[in-house]
């Protein structure tokens, strides 16, 4: 009787480890895994737009010429961009009309598109002076 029960035992044994085993492979399989390609150039294009240091700015520049032009320049600039800052400043004999402090160029270029729909002639630009 005592041999009767170690045998019942061991087999009771095999079968739940077995059954633990093939559930465990169950959830191997259905784990699976996932991989990701992509253009090289794409790559190439995140390294070129984020490459710039930090500190250094980009600005849109919106105007160059008179200072009664400047001033309409801005304040047209405001009513439709409230969420950028602009200012005059002024370069011998002209004023000129900056917006933005753009840490990426990428961040200039995505705004540069919405601001040409109204201001065709702007430009980016990287001041050599950030102070301004």
């Amino acid at each position: 009787m005592n041999s009767f029960k170690t045998i019942l035992s061991f087999l009771l044994f095999l079968i739940i480890s077995n059954s633990l085993a093939a559930q465990n492979n169950i959830l191997n399989q259905a784990e699976g895994s996932t991989s990701i390609s992509m253009h090289p150039n794409i790559e190439k294009l995140v390294r070129t737009k984020f490459s710039e240091k930090y500190g250094d700015y980009y600005k849109i520049q919106l105007f160059y010429g008179n200072l009664d032009k400047a001033h309409n320049t801005l304040n047209k600039f405001n009513k439709s961009f409230s969420e950028w800052p602009g200012k005059i400043l002024f370069e011998t004999p002209n004023y000129k009309v900056w917006v933005g402090d753009y840490r990426t160029r990428l961040e200039a270029d995505r705004a540069l598109l919405r601001i040409r729909k109204e201001f065709p002639s702007a430009f980016i630009f990287k001041p050599k002076n950030n102070k301004s």
